[in-house]
């Protein structure tokens, strides 16, 4: 089973979006802020992780800095979810490392393309 690091620190989102990713086929790993995030990236070693961008502890845009700084860890595809839909938004997250984006509200077929594209996954 493909695992996914969710970093979500809203409840309602992180359960609404484990559940139905379960449901397609995937183990979910949660972590509610940003330090978990980088801490279970590299103790998980997820095959793609989802980060929320406004997180507690430490932001997903430093989230992913550290992710992607980590030889152990730089490898693994991050996907950005974050309500900010700018266009400056995808290019900051572009920035901070991350290898995808998309907004909330979370339309699923359209993550889930996402998702299987980055893993080589079939549609």
């Amino acid at each position: 089973m493909t695992k996914i690091l969710l970093v979500e620190d809203n409840e309602m989102n992180r359960d609404m979006l484990s559940r139905r990713l379960t449901r397609n086929g995937f183990e979910v790993v949660i972590a509610v802020n940003g330090q978990e995030g980088v801490d279970l990236a590299l103790a998980e070693k997820p095959a793609l992780i989802l980060m929320d961008m406004s997180l507690p502890v430490l932001d997903g845009w430093e989230a992913t800095r550290q992710v992607k700084a980590n030889p152990e860890t730089a490898g693994i595809p991050v996907i950005a979810l974050t309500a900010h839909a700018m266009a400056t938004d995808r290019e900051q997250a572009m920035a901070a490392g991350c290898d995808d984006f998309d907004t909330k509200p979370v339309e699923l077929p359209r993550l889930l393309g996402k998702i299987k594209a980055r893993l080589g996954l079939p549609e």
